[in-house]
């Protein structure tokens, strides 16, 4: 029996990348033979998968009848590896991570939004084709089945979203400790530096925060940008309002760097207004952080009652929940304990168990 995976891009420093070397790993270690095809990667990932076009190679372990053979998409973006899996007569599996609506992305960056719209063609495609789609949040199962998928559950995505990370990259954390010595709050979001992230909507809140409540405030974005125009046209906002000094944009940046800036946070923000998962909340409420958001699409299932959940992105309102969090003890402490139980429910362990059980009952492995 043999189930492989078939991804438009593995990448390392992508949460979904470092998702479906987990599963393969874990399929392996149920005794499940199971390879990644990839239509592109980063370096670092090349040797850990194979080009899509050796899918159909009959050589080394592939070599196998197709009815003991499974192909599991990871599905997030429209790829034309796609239609190589489609030319396939082997039996289908999906692994659905959410696909950005166009509209939010079309204004900026036409290219990308073609590539969102063909994903969301080529997973209604694939319903009728599908023996299981697995969904790593209820939003996202939902979506499944409006497609007329007929057989959907959900599992979290398979990676460690708590503090079991590296150590805090030492120069990073100096200069973090530096600029907190010298006073006002270091308010922390991680994510791609995109539209419909929505990093604009933070930088209003800091406006008025620091007006507000704290002159002194930082925010720090972390994330590598998408495109080459939303990127100029918020620096030109963050110039705007005087914020230069105030706002660190980092692009993307190596995990011992990312547990820095987690351990320097005083409060976690996210102001997305489309979230499939959202892997950085829970992130963050692994590192002990505060979590205030925006309520929308997948972000209230995923916070829970472990952070201050917003209906709006009002600055003033969204600064004032920020200083909230930051002044009352008491919140906090219960934030801090519900977060801990929030991100059990995560727990790597149970997940991949879950995950792997799913696959043995669509297989019968």
């Amino acid at each position: 029996m043999r189930v492989d995976q078939v991804i438009p891009s593995l990448a390392s420093r992508d949460a979904i990348g470092v998702h479906t070397v987990n599963l393969m790993r874990a399929l392996r270690a149920a005794d499940i033979e199971s390879d990644i095809f990839y239509g592109t990667c980063t370096p670092d990932m090349a040797e850990i998968g194979r080009p899509v076009a050796e899918i159909g190679r009959p050589t080394g372990t592939l070599r196998r009848q197709r009815q003991g053979r499974f192909l599991l998409y990871q599905a997030s973006i429209g790829s034309p590896v796609f239609d190589t899996l489609m030319t396939r007569d082997e039996p289908k599996l999906v692994n659905y991570h959410n696909i950005t609506p166009t509209e939010l992305l079309a204004p900026w960056e036409p290219p990308v939004a073609y590539e969102t719209s063909l994903g969301r063609a080529q997973l209604a495609r694939l319903a009728p084709r599908a023996v299981l789609a697995i969904a790593d949040s209820r939003y996202n199962e939902l979506e499944l089945v409006e497609l007329g998928y007929a057989k959907t559950e959900v599992v979290p995505l398979l990676i460690d979203m708590t503090r079991a990370g590296p150590a805090p990259d030492p120069s990073t954390a100096r200069r973090l400790a530096a600029d907190k010595r010298r006073g006002g709050a270091d308010l922390l979001f991680v994510g791609k530096v995109s539209p419909h992230k929505a990093p604009h909507d933070l930088v209003k809140m800091l406006s008025v925060y620091r007006r507000v409540y704290d002159p002194a405030a930082r925010l720090r974005l972390v994330g590598s940008p998408l495109g080459e125009r939303y990127g100029p046209a918020l620096a030109g906002l963050i110039g705007d309002l005087g914020l230069s000094e105030a706002v660190e944009i980092t692009g993307s940046v190596e995990p011992s760097i990312l547990e820095a800036y987690y351990a320097a946070a005083d409060a976690f923000v996210c102001a997305s207004d489309h979230e499939g998962f959202c892997v950085p909340v829970v992130e963050a409420m692994g590192h002990d952080v505060p979590v205030v958001a925006y309520g929308a699409t997948a972000v209230p299932e995923t916070v829970g009652d472990a952070g201050l959940v917003l209906s709006t992105k009002s600055p003033l309102r969204f600064a004032t929940a920020v200083h909230r969090v930051l002044t009352d003890d008491a919140l906090r402490a219960r934030l801090s304990s519900a977060a801990r139980r929030q991100v059990e429910t995560f727990a790597l362990g149970a997940s991949t168990a879950r995950f792997v059980e799913l696959v043995r009952g669509a297989t019968g492995a």
